[in-house]
């Protein structure tokens, strides 16, 4: 989806200020540059909406479409770090087409690195050719181009981001803060009633080593931005007792809605992709990609909780992210997973589903019971998709709301294999956990790509700028021109 809809663009490659090689990225700078005179003529910013990530291409997307909606000047960059035909596969599902691509390559550093040079060299390039025009990146979340495009823009442009999915900060029971707690779940003579009770009632307090590097990414994010977008009052509360200025926080919900609304049919069922998905309408879908996961007493606590539901007869689903090949690798595990999915019938071991609407189409079949995740956006979607249980594999989460508000979602911490095994089949065999979890409230709204575009709309309107010196913050005085000096 370009600002047009016409389609892909034309990408050429481009050298912005000095000539070296880490400055060289794709751009169709002829429609760039058309969407800068068009703002200008309209009175108008741009927004640039960065994705970078597989989750990026979902959760942005509404962006996109509620910013044509309602004709404000929109550009998509892509970082290019996805650029593979599965991991990059959400970009044509919802035929999302980049006019700047930044091409980046290589492990989190260079990544970082690159990322930071392209996208402060794209904004003096943009200050410098259309020195009154404002353009507003909103990158996502937590990721890694959260981080560094805010930081880049904010350093070489003196202005702010909006952050989509402000305010993320880990979190975890105040109960567990407690070594004979760790001890009775490892040896699972915890009361699992209590436990359950715990997250869902009790005391929680912030807890943000995990995910790495996600919550670096989000607190840099943030410094850099102009508007925080929340998804959840708790997240507000974060950044208030951070010190960010409340005029500056929108809760607006989580932009997963609407990707759920408006994701594409996929081409094809996953049911055709996988005939055996229609032999139970009890799967347990397993994805695990957390660094703190991939720890050996975690990981093989994982692997061995997993092996022993498939071996009492649940069925099971675990779909190979990158992460998840690379650890069973490391720890020489993948060919006994492998020979667990030749042997029973009840274990379905896949690679990375491309389609997000695969996804969405499996969960709302009625034949995935539960989602056995480490993942951050599972635990947001699956609040919105009350069929399947979202059991959180995880010490902590910066989706707590989703347990403690919501109680649409619980922890798993991976403390053993024994553990997770038998507080998953706890959780399956209670009929009142099953329908107190499917019964759950929504909590991440709707329209929310609506309500961002429609707030930063308004702020065109009435002349606001993304930075304000002291002085402007605290006397409401109009932005002034002044040396550029950087």
């Amino acid at each position: 989806m370009s600002a047009k809809n016409e389609g892909p663009p034309s990408l050429h490659d481009i050298e912005i200020g000095e000539k070296i090689e880490i400055g060289k990225f794709r751009m169709d700078r002829e429609y760039v540059e058309y969407i800068a005179e068009q703002a200008l003529s309209e009175n108008k910013w741009v927004i640039m909406v960065v994705v970078g990530t597989k989750p990026d291409f979902y959760k942005q997307y509404s962006l996109l479409y509620w910013a044509q909606e309602l004709d404000v000047p929109v550009i998509l960059a892509t970082t290019g770090q996805h650029y593979d035909e599965l991991l990059g596969y959400g970009l044509k599902e919802f035929r999302m087409y980049p006019s700047i691509d930044l091409c980046i390559r290589g492990d989190l550093l260079r990544k970082a690195t690159e990322m930071f040079y392209r996208i402060g060299q794209l904004g003096k390039w943009l200050k410098k050719k259309y020195p009154k025009l404002v353009v507003l990146p909103i990158p996502h979340g937590d990721t890694l181009s959260a981080a560094i495009v805010s930081a880049s823009w904010f350093l070489s442009t003196r202005q702010g981001v909006g952050q989509n999915e402000a305010g993320l900060r880990g979190m975890a029971p105040k109960s567990w803060r407690n070594n004979e707690v760790y001890h009775k779940m490892k040896n699972v003579t915890i009361d699992f009633s209590k436990f359950i009770e715990d997250q869902w009632y009790g005391e929680w307090f912030v807890l943000r080593n995990e995910p790495y590097p996600e919550q670096w990414d989000t607190f840099v994010s943030g410094a850099g931005s102009a508007y925080l977008f929340a998804p959840h009052e708790i997240n507000k509360k974060h950044l208030l007792n951070e010190g960010y200025q409340e005029e500056s926080i929108q809760v607006v919900g989580n932009s997963v809605v609407d990707a759920i609304k408006l994701v594409p049919k996929p081409e094809k069922s996953i049911f055709d992709i996988y005939p055996k998905l229609e032999e139970y309408d009890n799967w347990i879908r397993v994805d695990i990609h957390r660094r703190g996961n991939l720890v050996e007493s975690r990981f093989k606590s994982i692997v061995e909780g997993i092996i022993s539901l498939v071996k009492k007869g649940q069925p099971v689903v675990w779909v190979e992210l990158v992460a998840t090949r690379e650890a069973l690798e490391f720890y020489g595990l993948r060919d006994k997973i492998i020979r667990l999915s030749e042997e029973y019938e009840n274990f379905l071991f896949t690679p990375l589903w491309a389609s997000y609407g695969n996804v969405i189409e499996f969960w709302k079949s009625g034949h995935c019971i539960a989602e056995l995740t480490d993942s951050g956006s599972v635990q947001e979607k699956l609040n919105d998709i009350s069929e399947v249980l979202c059991l959180t594999i995880r010490c902590n989460t910066d989706r707590p709301e989703s347990v403690f508000d919501a109680n649409s979602n619980l922890l798993v911490p991976p403390v053993s294999g024994e553990f997770i095994s038998k507080f998953v089949n706890f959780v399956l065999n209670s009929d009142d956990i099953i329908n107190h979890m499917r019964n759950a409230k929504k909590i991440y709204g709707v329209d929310v790509g609506k309500k961002i575009i429609s707030f930063l709309l308004k702020e065109m309107e009435r002349g606001e700028y993304p930075f304000k010196w002291v002085h402007q913050q605290l006397w409401d005085i109009p932005p002034e021109k002044s040396p550029e000096y950087l």
